[in-house]
């Protein structure tokens, strides 16, 4: 099966071509139920001389279809939209169209035009109506999206408008995506309508799906996105699912992006799903899965210097933010591209530049955290001389992380250990919690008091999951974590006495 030759938006010319093809064609059905063979052969004509590749051409070269199975599909095809053809099938067969009249009407015919697994009937280009006692009785109805496509109107299934998204090209990129992309189409090429699951992981949502299209339009296909947890739960539902997107994928020349949620055991049933898949399907997740996969990528928020060249390329020449600004926005924040691009058309640029970017992340860390208003500077923190010394080494330490880590290339030598750590130690009352409200406050950045009670679960896995749900967030908006009472949280390991002591240890 090959995907048809026109997927994209057709012009005026070849649609008024279309719909003159095809009323030839419903005259020739016509003359063929009348048994007229010279009036038959005469309208073969206009259609041979309207357009090189009409939608029913398109739809043989896509299914494979027999001169047979397409003389069905246009005669169910002409029943819905042309009258005169519709009365001539009446009377020949009050219970409206069926394969035996089809047998005795049409030429070359044969009975295995109407299999299970014939086109037909496996794509669902005819439904088959089991009102009637025998096979060949039953009604036959085209499939509506077949019937639109045979009009020219290629549009994704309205079956599938609430589960698939369009996926356009993005005009942002980071360098390092685009060149995983550019390889990626390099390994793919001649592949396009094999079976093939391509598995994206790594924090950058966004720009799995980024590369995703970037792949899909190198290699001459659209894509279209949907979410793992849009998938029915029962087996027919799946393949019905399952076929309906293997035809838009011929009929559109489209690839599938899926957004996995959920941890890699509960990938089972999406591998499932994917083996009754054929042609290009991307997985992006958040952590590998054990999916049967050809490739896989793994693709994260670009670093600080990356960060630092997609600010400057989303707010142009005209953007007229302050170097430093940028630098201090690179280091501090972790967006993807398409995160870039939307803080940078944001009204009010510098001046809110810094707020939309603390603000971004709030959403995240507010279920799990308590945001604090930090409004106390360094002349309300009463300590000796070396404390506070460390502290401001500390703030300079957060403002110069890009000059250290970037351009001094530290951040080659390794991704971990790139964030601060500081521990604060002392009796109640001596301005450990106020130290950290001066620390936010000089560094404009949102403060967040850990909530114990939200964090610690009694499940096994569930702290170390919420754990982790607010360092992710607290590494994108550059937020300040406070643990207050950490000893509750960070306490040494015990000894392993029973099961509760080892899951804790664990913790």
């Amino acid at each position: 099966m090959n995907a048809p030759a026109h997927t994209l938006a057709p012009p005026d010319d070849w649609l008024l071509a279309n719909q003159r093809a095809l009323v030839a064609e419903f005259a020739r059905l016509l003359a063929l139920l009348r048994a007229d063979s010279a009036a038959a052969d005469h309208t073969l004509a206009p259609a041979a001389l309207a357009i090189p590749a009409t939608a029913i051409d398109q739809l043989v070269q896509a299914f494979d279809l027999s001169p047979f199975e397409r003389d069905i599909l246009l005669l169910a095809a002409g029943v819905e939209m042309d009258a005169a053809l519709a009365a001539a099938v009446a009377q020949a067969s009050p219970s409206g169209l069926n394969f035996s009249l089809a047998l005795a009407a049409l030429p070359q015919p044969h009975w295995s035009a109407l299999g299970p697994q014939a086109p037909l009937r496996r794509w669902r280009l005819l439904e088959l109506e089991p009102a009637a006692a025998a096979l060949s009785t039953s009604r036959l109805r085209i499939d509506e999206r077949i019937l639109h496509l045979l009009a020219g109107i290629n549009e994704l299934d309205a079956r599938l408008l609430a589960l698939l998204q369009p996926r356009a090209v993005a005009s942002l990129i980071a360098p390092a995506q685009a060149a995983q992309a550019e390889q990626l189409t390099s390994m793919l090429v001649g592949s396009r309508d094999a079976p093939c699951t391509v598995l994206l992981s790594g924090n950058d949502r966004q720009g799995q799906a980024d590369v995703a299209a970037s792949v899909a339009q190198g290699l001459g296909l659209s894509l279209h996105v949907m979410a793992s947890s849009d998938l029915p739960a029962g087996a027919a539902e799946q393949q019905a699912l399952a076929m309906l997107w293997q035809r838009e994928a011929l009929l559109l020349g489209s690839a599938l992006c899926v957004q996995a949620e959920g941890t890699a055991g509960d990938a089972a049933p999406l591998a499932r799903w994917l083996a009754r898949l054929s042609g290009l399907v991307f997985v992006c997740a958040s952590e590998p899965l054990a999916l049967p996969h050809r490739v896989a990528l793994r693709i994260d928020k670009p670093g600080a210097q990356e960060q630092r060249s997609l600010w400057q390329a989303a707010l142009g020449p005209a953007g007229a933010v302050p170097a430093a600004l940028l630098d201090a926005v690179a280091a501090q924040f972790r967006f993807s591209a398409q995160e870039v691009a939307e803080r940078a058309r944001a009204p009010q640029l510098p001046a809110r530049l810094w707020q939309d970017c603390c603000e971004a992340a709030r959403p995240r860390l507010d279920g799990l955290a308590q945001r604090v208003q930090a409004g106390a500077g360094w002349a309300d923190l009463v300590l000796p001389e070396p404390q506070l010394q460390t502290l401001r080494h500390i703030g300079e330490q957060l403002r110069h992380r890009l000059t250290v880590y970037g351009h001094w290339g530290f951040e080659q030598q390794g991704t971990r250990g790139l964030g601060l750590s500081a521990l604060f130690v002392g009796d109640s009352g001596v301005g450990k919690t106020l130290a950290c409200e001066v620390l936010a406050h000089e560094l404009h950045l949102d403060l967040y008091r850990i909530d114990l009670s939200a964090v610690v679960s009694k499940y096994i896995g569930e702290t170390e999951k919420n754990l982790r749900l607010v360092f992710d967030a607290a590494e994108d908006s550059g937020a300040i974590l406070l643990f207050d009472e950490a000893d509750a949280l960070f306490g040494k390991r015990s000894e392993v006495k029973d099961s509760h002591d080892r899951y804790a240890n664990i913790e």
